[in-house]
């Protein structure tokens, strides 16, 4: 193979990126040059999302675009999509491999050997990954696979059973990271409150013990199920200097008749009293959720009763996602569809009350003194970075305190409602 110049291109979860990351870093190691995937290549690898169908859409526009670019460039498809669709995907025009979870981190020598276009191989060990090329975050993962089985859901089909690496081998990777000069590591997996159920070990011992990882600043954690993240937990992360008050916990549905249905592990009554404790140990925390809107049967009362949840519950902003049929699942199977501009309407409305309370937490938060790690972006004159409780600020771009974490005082923001750092406290 001479081929010399390879473009990346990941779509969907942290772990997408991360997983692409190391591949990444395998071709720069053989000599290849990383090129922009909208730059003409030698090879493209598209890291799939199929989680909706949205999502699936994207990824085949990014294999037209690819083969457009360059119809003489070998194109790899890799992750998701294959693992549910590979007939399908290696019949596209310009697809040359389309690899499974495992067989993915044998790209290199897969594309060697492209007799065999499909290549799959069952197996569940867990491959470490960390994303690295950002200078001041990296997303290391923990976990992959779910046991959980949401009967709206493709990925326990596509990344297989539940499984993690262990505590001794994340702080070598974390001690890895440091000598990056990376300051922030953000642990991400499928399910990465179900870290250690397989081995032993558990995600409090994991933060506890990379708590003490010398030369990382600041760790986050990435989306937890609310049913995971006990008070032991919370108190933690309250109490440590390095892990920072930031949540990211699922809701998906304010409505207990509709959470039965998609076979959710919690009810709403264990959800909110996941977000009072947070509230009362770290009252300015940011805490974000995820929720789906036209779920099979979700019907106009369900919908108000979870929109009056949200309202009277005190989270920060919302992700807000509209259900969408996946092949394959229980939900595909159910009756009372809801109706596409019914589903939109709803969206709108979630949409509407994560801008007011975004505002709100926003607000809160004026006058306080924060701590804020800048990147490296350059926008119109601007830098950007973010608190400890994930609050947007920027400043007037200074190269000297890209991956700096600076005092800020937060007074004045813009008309996009961004935080201005004009105050200059070290």
């Amino acid at each position: 193979m001479n081929s010399k110049s390879v473009a990346f291109h990941h779509f969907g979860c942290k772990v997408n990126f991360a997983e692409a990351s190391t591949l990444s870093r395998q071709f720069q190691e053989k000599g290849f040059e990383i090129c922009n995937f909208h730059d003409p290549a030698d090879i493209y690898v598209i890291s799939s999302c199929i989680v909706t169908a949205v999502a699936e859409k994207k990824c085949r526009a990014a294999i037209r675009q690819a083969h457009k670019q360059n119809p003489k460039a070998k194109i790899a498809v890799i992750g998701c999509f294959p693992e549910l669709k590979p007939e399908e995907l290696s019949q596209m025009e310009g697809v040359d491999l389309v690899l499974g979870h495992t067989e993915k981190f044998h790209l290199l020598e897969e594309l060697e050997n492209l007799n065999h276009p499909i290549a799959f191989e069952k197996n569940e060990d867990f491959i470490p990954s960390y994303s690295f090329g950002d200078r001041t975050r990296s997303f290391l993962k923990i976990q992959d696979g779910c046991d959980y089985y949401c009967t709206y859901c493709t990925i326990p089909l596509a990344r297989g059973r539940s499984r993690s690496d262990t505590i001794g081998n994340i702080v070598n990777y974390a001690h890895e990271i440091a000598g990056h000069d990376i300051n922030e590591i953000v642990l991400t997996g499928v399910n990465i409150g179900d870290f250690g159920t397989t081995n032993g070990e558990s995600f409090l011992e994991l933060i506890r013990t990379l708590d003490k990882v010398a030369g990382i600043s600041r760790f986050r954690i990435s989306s937890i199920e609310p049913d995971l993240l006990n008070d032991d937990i919370i108190e933690f992360v309250s109490v440590s200097e390095k892990f920072l008050p930031h949540f990211h916990i699922p809701l998906q549905s304010g409505c207990n008749k509709v959470l039965r249905t998609m076979h959710r592990k919690y009810g709403r009554e264990l959800y909110e009293s996941r977000i009072m404790k947070i509230r009362s140990l770290m009252p300015f925390a940011c805490i974000a959720a995820d929720v789906i809107v036209g779920f099979p049967g979700e019907n106009e009362e369900d919908f108000k009763e979870t929109l009056q949840f949200i309202r009277l519950l005190d989270i920060s902003y919302l992700h807000v996602f509209t259900y969408s049929k996946r092949d394959n699942t229980l939900a595909a199977k159910m009756g009372e569809i809801v109706h596409e501009k019914v589903k939109k309407q709803r969206s709108e409305l979630l949409h509407a009350l994560s801008n007011e309370k975004k505002k709100l937490f926003y607000l809160q938060n004026q006058g306080r003194i924060v701590n804020v790690l800048y990147e490296s972006d350059n926008s119109d004159g601007y830098m950007h970075g973010f608190s400890e409780n994930y609050l947007k600020v920027k400043t007037s771009f200074n190269p000297s305190l890209v991956n700096k974490i600076k005092t800020v005082k937060l007074v004045k923001m813009d008309d996009d409602g961004c935080w201005i750092d004009e105050t200059n406290l070290l």
